[in-house]
């Protein structure tokens, strides 16, 4: 544990003991955004988005999204509207027992043969949020490492509470598997990737596949994951207020997602408490800066490694969270998607095709 993280534990702990908030404790000057991320966010404020936390779910899907901001800001710069990173082909389906879209994302070089398959799960807190909010991802993930990118939709709380997301996952990632051949995918080199939720579906996908003896994932990268229950981390006091996700909005995501407050321990969420983490698949481990989660995905990162599990933990200053896919307009969400898509490369060659 690093030195400035262990001050903020011993702190927490000295709150808790004397009866504080362990908010008071919080850094007065929180990280400070670097210069193209903080345009994202200033174009961010700039779209009049309400508070999460004070809206329904309903009103909340309706908000300008991080993916809005991107947009305005590359629009003010290039003056035009951007057009998307271009890919190979773009799929979209249907799978599963609710009928849910698949979104199939052929890179721009695609070559000869059957192609890796990575199935990726968005992020949105389990309530917000779908593929369309971030497809700026799957494009970057298909063209960096060379697969083709299934993005899996699932199942929204509130109308659909936990685990429905979960389930959603497991069944999107037998789909893909099955009909692998119809995209001319390769079903015996496939990882998984998400972002935040996404990032809490992927590893379950992996640990359920490990548990249920079927085909697990060659690799899994989780992007700023949902991994504890625990909102007195040191990063949870660091970026309570920060944007755009800060504890109100996970505290709100937590009230819509579950029946009960208490179910955020169950093991699928509270992974950092989790002890049977062997057996999983190689792992990529985002965190950034400015976000909640980035003690939580650490502490998985050192998990994961203490399991036996081969992890590449990669954190970048200077950025919030959701900075990965806006690698249009920020210089480190580049480069994390430039590290993912390597990682996945290095999975996918270790694994013998079945073409």
């Amino acid at each position: 544990m690093h030195s400035t993280e262990a001050m903020k534990l011993g702190t927490l702990t000295l709150a808790a003991a004397l009866g504080f908030s362990a908010t008071a404790f919080a850094d007065p000057k929180p990280a400070k955004a670097d210069a193209d991320m903080q345009a994202v966010l200033d174009a961010l404020a700039g779209l009049g988005g309400k508070p999460v936390e004070t809206l329904t779910p309903a009103e909340a899907r309706k908000q300008p999204t991080p993916a809005d901001a991107v947009k305005a800001v590359l629009t003010k710069k290039l003056g035009k509207v951007p057009t998307p990173e271009a890919v190979g082909k773009i799929d979209n389906r249907t799978y599963g027992t609710h009928n849910l879209n698949v979104r199939i994302y052929t890179p721009l070089a695609s070559g000869t043969g059957a192609l890796p398959i990575v199935v990726y799960f968005h992020g949105g807190g389990w309530v917000i949020a779908d593929n369309d909010v971030y497809d700026a991802s799957p494009r970057a993930i298909a063209n960096t490492s060379g697969a083709v990118v299934v993005a899996v939709e699932y199942r929204k709380a509130p109308e659909n509470k936990f685990p429905a997301a979960h389930d959603d996952a497991y069944e999107g990632y037998k789909w893909a598997l099955a009909n692998a051949a119809s995209f001319n995918g390769d079903p015996k080199r496939v990882a998984v990737v998400g972002e935040s939720a996404g990032g809490n579906l992927a590893i379950n996908v992996a640990i359920k596949a490990r548990d249920d003896k079927a085909q697990v994932p060659v690799q899994m990268t989780l992007i700023y994951p949902v991994a504890g229950a625990d909102m007195t981390t040191p990063s949870y006091v660091a970026n309570a207020n920060a944007k755009p996700l800060n504890k109100p909005v996970m505290e709100w995501f937590v009230t819509n997602t579950f029946t009960a407050k208490t179910e955020a321990k169950d093991p699928r969420i509270d992974l950092v408490n989790r002890k049977d983490l062997a057996g999983l698949p190689d792992a990529t481990v985002i965190t950034d800066e400015i976000d909640p989660l980035r003690s939580e995905g650490q502490q998985l990162a050192k998990n994961l490694k203490a399991a036996g599990v081969k992890v590449d933990a990669i954190d970048y200053v200077g950025v919030t969270h959701e900075f990965f896919g806006m690698g249009a307009a920020v210089v480190k969400a580049k480069k994390a998607e430039m590290a993912v898509g390597k990682d996945l490369k290095a999975a996918f060659a270790k694994t013998v095709s079945t073409k």
